[in-house]
């Protein structure tokens, strides 16, 4: 993926930075240390062509998202390189001039793909996606969006059937690449002052030109954030891919070769020739090997890096020989000089092609998209990148240069929060619908099963009639519940006061009690967020039944005991502080004595401990199924009745989202039910009651058959991409009921 980094002045692009000990030229000399290196700008293009042919899906490139790395590692080297000699020359850097050196470079051009981004969204996009794309610009424009997306639960290798992803996605790497700018200054300028303290001696000019200080940090920095890196890959993957601190040792093994270069220098034409091409074959087996189930970047991370620390330091030696011949020929060359722009403009193009053709597209589609994309990008460069780049007054004055990325920034801020004013909340334009009503009575107790039995069958009837009604439903009812601007607030309500909780680290759990709190019959509701989401229904039968609710759950964990297979898994457990979670949860059932425990939970757990969305993990896996007995067991040694549910419909998209760019066809949005929900649902029902407890398949009242739609009657059913909306839930507390009183009434 093309990164903001790697694109330097004409004087940093070729510079290997000067070797260790050699001497520091006078202005007025030419230095010998700072020719340019072509091979690197024909790497360059071997990074770009990796990224944009891979966001195109063309096969055999499953790894092509290694060329970010590819660029992290050119970027330590070239602004390692630049900052160390200026550091050994003068004793500190200008701060003035190494930003205005940035600003006049990338800003611009950055700022006003950002911005044509952004208004092609507004005019493409559904409102409620263009008022979360333009969101994902502003981050973008200020150079955070890498976290703007960690916080959002954004996954970089996800996939989504009916919406595309951000056309700002790709700027993560440039909000990384931004924050090293910001950073790697200070760091070197701390080390040359940390020079000077301890030796007490410096040139006349003030110069510290000893690299092995600078060696060591960022060898230290090598080691802390390669071991970050590796354990948050398995812990919070996202964080492990789109931050600084993960990421930055891919920077400093750049910077080592910076620091080192008179080393590689020295190696033998026949030595470094070698190298080179070994170097160069990594890449392309990361590019060709790698894919979105790979855990990245981890260990695999070391592949790409490891490969471009060789090509650059073998072309120290020899940068026209080897592979570095190929890589300085005159077509990497271009590709190489237009890579920036080229990286800007391919992803947007990619995502907003479907939306501005109105229909999905395949490989030759794409193809011609990139194409398009490339000739953007060689116009940027013709008529943006390069007349700001190489004005005489914008180079000559850092303050000039400083103001003219403040302004492309601010301008970029300002379009975006204009579109925020200016995008409509979508509201559906059918007619208005009918909500689900229900009508149940409890039934008396001491009754025979045959008519707990009756009511439950009565009352399923009655939803599924009413779910398969609206079915194949198409305009979004006007009298929508709730709106689909409520994402928000339903998000906020699943977390009940603190009774799902969701902090890694916390394993203690509030009383969390509704309901008639004074109670005799007291129910718990267990699970992880997918048993929070039933909590208003069982409220709402709290309060009728005059039963004490418990609701305990914690979001990401197993309410099953699962035997964790791997060693990085179970350091994500105990970050999660799942297993104390539900040792203390267990306590309190024992202590508590409830007459009903109800179990909800996600099915996407493994014996890994992780989520199916982790590639290469299985729904209903054998360790969830065993596991799930032991579960059902240990609470009813506690005396407890058991009542498990069985797993909701996971949409292929967030409702509220889907359905404003479906306003006219809700159907678009349905779940489609496939077999493995069917045979999990039956291997459930086995385990449940083989722990001695009760199972029941709520399918009926989300689905038909063979669907499940996004709305009943005129109520939206999910408020994200699987959990109910506070307002169904609550439409569903007679079913539910009935279901509690079944198992409440088990001999």
């Amino acid at each position: 993926m093309r990164t903001a980094g790697s694109q330097a002045t004409d004087q940093e692009v070729g510079a290997a930075g000067r070797a260790p000990g050699a001497p520091v030229t006078s202005p007025g000399q030419r230095n010998p240390e700072k020719q340019f290196r072509p091979d690197i700008e024909g790497l360059r293009a071997v990074a770009v062509l990796a990224v944009v042919l891979f966001h195109a899906d063309v096969p055999g490139l499953g790894g092509g998202f290694v060329g970010v790395d590819v660029f992290f590692v050119i970027s330590g080297f070239l602004i390692t390189g630049l900052l160390w000699r200026e550091a050994s020359a003068t004793g500190t850097v200008s701060l003035r001039s190494f930003f205005g050196a940035r600003a006049r470079r990338l800003l611009p051009a950055s700022a006003a793909v950002g911005v044509v981004t952004m208004i092609a969204s507004a005019l493409l996009l559904p409102p409620l996606q263009v008022r979360s794309v333009t969101m994902d610009g502003i981050t973008s424009a200020l150079y955070v969006s890498n976290y703007w997306f960690i916080s959002s639960g954004v996954k970089y290798f996800g996939h989504q059937s009916l919406l595309s992803p951000s056309p700002f996605q790709h700027y993560w790497s440039l909000g990384v690449e931004e924050q090293f700018y910001l950073v790697w200054p200070l760091l070197i300028i701390g080390t040359a002052w940390l020079i000077r303290r301890v030796r007490r001696q410096t040139t006349r000019t003030g110069a510290t030109s000893s690299v092995r200080p600078y060696l060591l940090i960022l060898t230290l920095v090598v080691v802390v954030s390669f071991a970050l890196s590796l354990v948050l890959t398995y812990l919070i993957p996202p964080i492990a891919f789109f931050s600084l601190p993960t990421r930055a040792w891919q920077l400093a093994a750049g910077g080592l070769i910076a620091l080192t270069v008179g080393y590689w220098r020295r190696l033998p034409t026949r030595s470094a020739v070698p190298l080179g091409w070994v170097g160069l074959a990594l890449i392309l087996l990361a590019c060709t090997q790698l894919n979105g189930t790979t855990s990245y970047p981890g260990i695999a991370a070391l592949l790409p890096t490891l490969g471009v620390v060789l090509v650059i330091g073998a072309g120290c030696a020899g940068p026209s020989h080897g592979c570095g011949r190929i890589l300085a020929s005159s077509p990497m060359g271009a590709i190489g000089r237009v890579s920036y722009s080229w990286y800007l403009w391919h992803w947007p193009v990619l995502v907003l092609t479907p939306a501005f053709l109105g229909h999905q597209v395949g490989l030759p589609t794409k193809l011609v998209a990139v194409l398009v994309s490339l000739g953007l990008a060689v116009l940027t460069l013709r008529f943006i990148e390069n007349p700001l780049r190489f004005a005489d007054r914008v180079r000559r004055s850092p303050l000039v240069s400083l103001g003219l990325g403040a302004t492309a920034t601010a301008v970029a801020v300002c379009v975006g929060l204009l579109l925020l004013l200016w995008t409509p909340n979508p509201v559906g334009n059918g007619p208005a619908a009918e909500p689900m009503t229900i009508t149940a009575e409890p039934v008396a107790p001491g009754s025979p099963a045959e008519a707990y039995d009756a009511a439950v069958r009565d009352v399923f009837a009655q939803v599924q009639a009413q779910v398969a009604a609206s079915a194949y439903s198409e305009a979004v009812p006007s009298n929508l519940d709730p709106p689909l601007t409520d994402q928000a607030s339903q998000q906020f309500g699943i977390l009940t006061n603190g009774c799902l909780r969701v902090l890694p680290f916390d394993s203690s759990h509030p009383e969390c009690a509704a309901g008639d709190v004074t109670s005799e019959t007291t129910v718990a509701l267990i699970g992880d967020s997918r048993a929070a989401m039933f909590n208003p229904a069982f409220q709402k039968i709290a309060e009728q039944r005059q039963w004490r609710l418990l609701m305990m759950a914690k979001a990401g964990c197993p309410i099953t005991d699962l035997r964790v297979n791997q060693y990085f898994n179970t350091l994500a457990e105990e970050f999660q502080r799942c297993a104390e979670w539900r040792t203390e949860i267990m306590a309190r059932l024992r202590a508590e004595r409830p007459q009903l425990v109800v179990i909800s939970s996600s099915r996407a757990y493994d014996a890994n401990g992780a989520h199916t969305m982790v590639p290469g993990l299985k729904m209903y896996d054998n360790a969830w199924i065993g596991s799930l007995t032991e579960l059902v067991q240990q609470l009813r040694d506690t005396g407890a009745k058991v009542l498990v549910l069985g797993p909701t419909p996971d949409p292929p998209a967030p409702i509220p989202l889907c359905l404003s760019a479906h306003l006219d066809d809700a159907a678009a949005c349905a779940d489609v039910r496939d077999a493995k929900h069917a045979a999990g649902i039956t291997a459930e029902t086995a385990a449940t009651e083989a722990g001695g407890g009760r199972y029941a398949d709520i399918t009926e009242l989300l689905c038909t058959a063979n669907r499940c739609p996004p709305i009943v009657g005129n109520t939206m059913v999910y408020f994200d991409a699987g959990h109910l909306t506070r307002e169904y839930s609550q439409l569903l507390a007679p079913a539910l009921g009935a279901l509690a009183d079944r198992a409440l009434a088990e001999r």
